[in-house]
């Protein structure tokens, strides 16, 4: 489970704007649109051509608790990629991203500061730059660390150092025990 790549992408898919297929039936025919034959889709989902053809035709409508998530993920990855698309050139242009995280944060700074690691809770609206290189990782396949770091880069920048107006000696932010972390756009 990714906390930072899971949090970015619902925060695109809160751009969305009609609701994905809910139903099993509906989601395994829109895979079958998007991927042009069941056995593309038999194939991504780890099941028989014939038990898609089952769902696609309505014979089947409630799959295994494992297939359910599997075919979720399937449809979400690939639902309303224009969409998806301007949300991510919007945060990563001209709007920004909001980080809303509740973790253990500190830094390293010269001796005689308190740079002691505290839980803080922040609500940060982070520069368009930082967006983008969160969702250019997020694409390269970054995994969480490095997204933590760009994170942890970001909220140095923005909230410690207030976009340079203060603590201009501070060195590293620590951002860690993560307890809450979402994404808005």
């Amino acid at each position: 489970m990714s906390v930072f790549g899971d949090g970015l992408d619902a925060a695109v898919q809160k751009a969305f704007t009609r609701p994905a297929p809910k139903s099993a039936p509906a989601q395994m025919r829109y895979l079958v649109r998007q991927l042009k034959g069941t056995k593309a889709v038999a194939r991504l989902l780890r099941v028989s051509q014939r038990t898609v053809e089952r769902y696609v035709k309505g014979q089947i409508k409630r799959p295994r608790p494992d297939l359910a998530a599997r075919l979720e993920r399937e449809v979400r990855k690939r639902w309303q990629p224009q969409v998806r698309a301007r949300a991510r050139q919007r945060a990563a242009t001209t709007d920004g991203i909001v980080i809303d995280a509740r973790a253990r944060m500190g830094y390293t700074a010269p001796i005689g500061s308190t740079d002691q690691d505290r839980v803080r809770h922040l609500t940060v609206a982070l520069p368009p730059q930082y967006a983008a290189r969160l969702f250019d990782a997020r694409e390269a396949g970054a995994g969480d660390a490095r997204l933590q770091e760009i994170a942890a880069e970001a909220l140095k920048e923005v909230y410690f150092q207030d976009g340079g107006r203060r603590a201009g000696s501070l060195e590293e932010v620590r951002f860690t025990d993560i307890e809450h972390l979402e994404f808005g756009l």
